[in-house]
């Protein structure tokens, strides 16, 4: 395709993720016949993402495992895909994109699941070789490659769950690693304290030297420019050979915002995933919308699942049968052989139910806000997971936190 060629598809999709790819195939599968193109940055077909800080980094699963479908599948579905190519500008009222490798496409509808980019880190030596993000299958190729190639110590910056996953799988791989956190406690945004202190404390019987209320000063590199360690906050140096940063996202909606759509943490949307633009949808990680799930507040929510439920919004609303997005929120991750599942969102809870013995890597974390449970963090006890959704979806009322903490109560039994 050449730079004045100017393509055109019915529905025009940003984005080749979770949300991006299941936009295309609830079109398809409600029965949409108008033309569809999807548009990715990655040179690569529609992929998971969450496996790339997991199973694919690990060696435990090759791409054809991570991919969304089979490579043949789009052309069948007659889904066109065009990628390596990013979008770099909008034109609301031509309803014209302009592209990173000087094309343009026109859309009837457009829906943007551009995600987020990695936050960088703000220090001297951050731009170095070895220094790594977890984004995409090149970021965790090159990862990788540096394992392949000798790289034995490692610093992960960051305790979130991609900082944690990322740790987890090193130490499989028989890494040395060390873990700096900013804050007080591990995963300090997204739980509580019993499963803060849970995670800190399985990570180094691993053998991960877990650094709380530390921060990184530089990172450090040999005259050729390999890293080479890390020096933090207290003047200590680090030697590594590799660095892992997990910092969080930053919303990619900078043409979206650029052509005039609201928004300030991510791009804002209504009940049926639609910007202030007309005809532009926007879901998934950079969707700022009023969650039900959160008495109304409006958020962004980094998961499959909010990616996945959104694209069968825009979906439903472009196909004329329009239902307002209202969707449990869940997610999860594999560390080591334990996996956690959540349901609901925590945000502004005011007290914790202990569900279960930690110590036998087996519990649940009940969070109640005004006596009522809104979210719960399920550590191995897949039973509870299923019926707390369940409790969620039905709007629990107040519970007695002493049948919450009685695992011989089962959850479904409170609803």
């Amino acid at each position: 395709m050449t730079a004045s060629t100017i393509d055109h598809a019915d529905v025009v999709i940003v984005g080749t993720g979770h949300g991006g790819a299941q936009a295309a195939i609830a079109l398809r599968q409600h029965g949409y016949e108008g033309s569809i193109l999807m548009i990715g940055r990655d040179d690569a077909p529609p992929y998971e993402r969450p496996p790339l800080s997991k199973e694919y980094l690990a060696g435990d699963k090759g791409f054809e495992r991570i991919m969304i479908r089979p490579e043949s599948f789009w052309a069948d579905k007659a889904i066109g895909l065009r990628l390596g190519a990013a979008v770099t500008g909008i034109d609301p009222a031509a309803h014209r994109l302009t592209l990173s490798d000087g094309g343009q496409v026109t859309y009837g509808k457009l829906t943007w699941s551009g995600g987020g980019d990695p936050r960088r880190l703000p220090v001297p030596g951050a731009v170095l070789p070895g220094v790594f993000y977890v984004r995409d299958k090149a970021d965790a190729d090159a990862m990788m490659a540096a394992l392949a190639g000798g790289a034995k110590r490692a610093v992960v910056i960051g305790g979130g769950y991609i900082g944690l996953e990322a740790a987890a799988v090193l130490r499989k791989l028989d890494c040395e690693v060390v873990l700096v956190e900013m804050l007080p406690r591990l995963l300090a945004r997204v739980a509580g304290e019993e499963l803060s202190t849970f995670y800190a404390e399985e990570h180094r019987r691993q053998g991960v030297d877990v650094r709380l209320e530390t921060g990184v000063h530089a990172v450090l590199g040999e005259e050729a420019g390999r890293v080479t360690g890390v020096r933090l906050d207290n003047g200590e140096e680090v030697p590594c050979d590799m660095v892992i940063v997990g910092i969080g996202v930053v919303p990619a909606v900078a043409p979206l915002i650029a052509a005039g759509a609201a928004g300030t943490n991510g791009v804002d949307v209504d009940e049926y995933c639609r910007t202030t633009l007309d005809d532009i949808y926007a879901i998934g990680d950079c969707a700022a919308h009023a969650n039900d799930f959160a008495d109304g507040a409006v958020i962004r929510l980094e998961s499959v699942q909010n990616a996945h439920d959104m694209a069968n919004t825009v979906a439903r609303k472009i196909m004329g049968d329009p239902q307002p997005y209202h969707a449990l929120p869940w997610f999860w991750s594999n560390q080591y052989d334990l996996k956690l599942q959540t349901a609901g969102l925590s945000l502004g809870f005011d007290a914790t139910v202990l569900r279960g013995d930690p110590t036998t890597r087996k519990f649940t974390v009940v969070y109640l806000k005004d006596g009522k449970p809104i979210a719960f963090d399920c550590v191995g006890t897949m039973k509870d997971y299923v019926q707390a959704r369940k409790l969620l979806e039905s709007g629990a009322a107040r519970i007695d936190p002493a049948l919450l903490a009685d695992p011989e109560v089962a959850l479904k039994d409170l609803i």
